[in-house]
C-alpha cells in the first residue's frame, strides 16, 4: 500500500497562509515531516487557484524539490498551473485529477501524457458521483480507461478514484466504493491502479473519531485491491493499522480482529460478530465502525456511544 501524503492542501490554515506568504520554511516542514513518516508520494493541493495557479504551483513543486526525493501529485482544476507544476517535476509526477465530465475527459489526459506522468481518474460525470459501484464502474470502463488508453497511458500509471464521501450524510457511498476497487481489479488484466482520498469519509465528523473511521475503511479498501490512499501520513494509529495488515500480524485482540476484518471484506462476506469481545471497547469501537462504513446503522456523531 502507497500512502500519498495529503497535508499540503489549501483546505489547511497552515497552508494556505504559507502560500499566501510564500513561506518556503513551513511548506518544506510538512513536506520532509510526510516523507519521513512513510509518505511515498506528495499530493499539492492548491485548489483552483484561478489567478495566481501556475505561479503558485511553480514555487510549491520547486520548494518541495529542495528537501524531498519523491513523486509530486499535482492537484488543481486549474490546467495551466497543473502543466507548469509538470514541467518543473524532475521526476515521474501525477496528475490529479480528470473525470468523465467531457471538458476534463479531453484536456486532463492529455496533458498528463505529454509530460508522461500518471492521472487520476474520478469515477464521476458532470451529473455526480453515481451511488452504486456498477455505476462508478460503468464510467470507467466507458470512458476514463478508454480515454487514457487512447492518450497513450499505461494501466499501470493510470489510478481510478471511486472518491469517498463523508459517513456523516452520505453513508451510503461507502461501501460501493469498496465494491468499486474490487471490481476494477477483477475486471481488467492489467488492471489499473486505485487510489481514494481516506480523509473524506470522515469529513464533518468530530475530530476524535475521524482516525477510527479513516484506518479501519482503509482496511475494507485494502482487502478490495486498493492500491494506494492519499491520507494523513503521520496518523501513528493508521500507520500501526497498515503494518498489522500488511505483516499479517495477529499477535493482539485488535490486530487479530482487523486481519478478520480483512479476510471477510476479502471474500465479501460480513465480519462475524462471533469474533468481536464487546467487552474490549477498542474491539467494539471497530466493530461500530464497521456498521456505520457498511450502512448497516445510521450515522450520529455519538455512534460509538450507542
Amino acid at each position: 500500500m502507497i500512502i500519498i501524503g495529503e497535508s499540503i492542501h489549501i483546505i489547511a490554515p497552515k497552508v494556505r497562509k504559507a502560500i499566501e506568504a510564500r513561506d518556503t520554511e513551513t511548506i518544506q516542514r510538512l513536506a520532509v515531516a510526510q516523507v519521513e513518516a512513510g509518505a511515498q508520494i506528495l499530493d499539492l493541493n492548491i485548489g483552483p487557484q484561478k489567478k495566481r495557479g501556475v505561479e503558485v504551483m511553480e514555487w510549491l513543486v520547486e520548494a518541495i524539490q529542495d528537501v524531498v526525493d519523491v513523486p509530486l501529485s499535482l492537484d488543481t482544476t486549474n490546467l495551466a498551473a497543473i502543466e507548469a507544476g509538470l514541467k518543473r517535476c524532475k521526476g515521474k509526477a501525477i496528475v490529479n485529477s480528470a473525470s468523465a465530465e467531457v471538458e476534463r475527459l479531453e484536456k486532463v489526459p492529455a496533458i498528463a501524457a505529454k509530460y508522461g506522468a500518471g492521472l487520476v481518474a474520478l469515477c464521476m460525470a458532470k451529473a455526480g458521483i453515481p451511488i452504486t459501484a456498477e455505476d462508478r464502474v460503468g464510467l470507467a470502463m466507458e470512458y476514463l480507461i478508454p480515454r487514457a488508453m487512447e492518450v497513450g497511458i499505461a494501466m499501470e500509471d493510470l489510478y481510478v478514484d471511486p472518491l469517498a464521501l463523508t459517513v456523516s450524510g452520505c453513508q451510503e457511498y461507502a461501501g460501493p466504493s469498496i465494491e468499486t476497487v474490487r471490481y476494477l481489479k477483477q475486471a481488467f488484466d492489467p488492471a489499473p491502479m486505485t487510489t481514494i482520498g481516506l480523509s473524506n469519509v470522515s469529513n464533518s465528523v468530530p475530530n476524535e473519531n475521524r482516525s477510527l473511521l479513516n484506518r479501519t475503511y482503509l482496511v475494507m479498501l485494502m482487502a478490495a485491491g486498493l492500491d494506494t490512499a492519499i491520507a494523513e501520513a503521520q496518523d501513528e494509529a493508521l500507520k500501526e493499522v497498515l503494518r498489522i495488515i500488511e505483516e499479517r500480524d495477529g499477535s493482539t485482540p485488535v490486530g487479530q480482529l482487523l486481519l478478520n476484518l480483512y479476510d471477510a471484506t476479502a471474500a465479501m462476506e460480513e465480519l462475524d460478530p462471533d469474533l468481536v469481545d464487546m467487552n474490549d471497547p477498542d474491539q467494539a469501537d471497530i466493530y461500530k465502525t464497521v456498521r456505520i462504513l457498511t450502512n448497516q446503522v445510521i450515522y450520529a456523531d455519538s455512534y460509538l456511544r450507542m
